[in-house]
């Protein structure tokens, strides 16, 4: 069984692997094996990789399954202690997996960890996509050290102490083999987005810790596959953090959660619509809402399994909500930054 291993999920991303693939072979070949996983691409990835690539070991996979299930079944064919989920638009650093590696071996309490997640193409500033570690606050909003909404910081080393974190990017996300698969992987139904999210709520809820250790930096180009602005990507958004919250929610706030977060999508579509002349994000928010609603009875059974870990009385350390309204702090308060926030 190998110590570490690299997943690198790809699908008709030969450009990307050319360009990114070099980086994280120099710089983490001595401390891991590296595979791709192919999600059935239709250009010549895996023709690529057999032929300037070939001790990287390739998991060929039958059909595109997308973010979430794509990962679930190449994994299940990885043997390993750590899992590193990796975009194929990430440029690694030297020596980028030795902090983290060491301070997941010494603290057997942390499930997953990220790196520090600078822009590619502005790399003074942080990445939008998880940026120092993330957080959720009451009503389910995602923000992270370094980005609230579009608000993007420039990194001058303030977050650059190591912080327990309610969630790590799935863009790079280091995680216990035997956590991953304990708490069930990432959900299949998401497709993806939010789906990173969804499984380290899941690990808090458990018991476990979620860290960003900025020792070790990364840089991500973002947006490869759905760009940001896309209707599709906008509805998976909505779709995958509705069921999020339901899935994992205590009892006790779930109907109050849903019915503010009801009020808030519907005022979001009409700004959409109104202010930014979006009708096709507009659209996408309605039926974001119709299909969550639709396919809810599906997740009565993984809520109540989520719900479990709670009653177990496992979840003393977790990091979930932050206490506050995070559209209220940056619409209302002009709290723009992870440093103004009332946490």
């Amino acid at each position: 069984m190998d110590k570490v291993a690299i997943v690198i999920l790809n699908w008709n991303g030969r450009k990307m692997l050319q360009q990114y693939l070099p980086s994280v072979l120099e710089h983490s070949s001595k401390e891991a094996v590296v595979y791709v996983a192919d999600n059935a691409s239709s250009d010549d990835s895996i023709a690529f990789l057999e032929k300037h690539h070939p001790d990287v070991r390739v998991l060929p996979l039958d059909r595109n399954w997308g973010f979430a299930e794509g990962y679930n079944k190449a994994l299940r064919q990885v043997e390993a202690k750590y899992f590193v989920l990796l975009n194929s638009d990430i440029e690694v650093t030297p020596h980028w997996l030795t902090p983290i590696v060491a301070f997941m071996d010494n603290h057997p309490d942390v499930a997953a960890c990220q790196p520090k997640l600078l822009s590619l193409t502005n790399r003074e500033y942080f990445e939008y996509a998880g940026a120092a570690g993330g957080f959720i606050d009451s009503l389910g909003y995602p923000f992270c050290r370094g980005r609230v909404f579009d608000t993007v910081e420039k990194d001058n080393g303030q977050y650059d102490e190591p912080m327990q974190v309610m969630w790590a990017t799935g863009a790079c996300l280091v995680i216990r083999a035997n956590d991953y698969f304990m708490a069930g992987g990432l959900d299949a139904e998401f497709f993806a987005h939010n789906e990173e999210i969804d499984l380290c709520w899941r690990l808090n809820i458990m018991g476990k810790k979620v860290f960003c250790l900025p020792e070790s930096h990364v840089y991500h180009l973002g947006g490869g596959t759905l760009p940001k602005g896309n209707p599709k990507k906008t509805f998976l958004n909505f779709r995958n953090n509705l069921t999020m919250l339901y899935k994992n929610l205590p009892e006790k706030d779930l109907r109050r959660v849903m019915r503010w977060r009801r009020f808030l999508d519907y005022l979001a579509a009409f700004e959409t619509l109104v202010v930014n002349g979006n009708w096709a994000d507009c659209k996408a928010i309605f039926q974001a809402r119709r299909a969550f609603k639709k396919w809810k009875p599906r997740f009565k059974d993984e809520r109540q399994r989520i719900q479990s870990f709670r009653e177990q009385g496992n979840s003393y350390a977790a990091v979930e909500r932050i206490p506050m309204a995070i559209v209220w702090q940056y619409h209302f308060r002009r709290r723009r930054t992870f440093e103004q926030l009332p946490i």
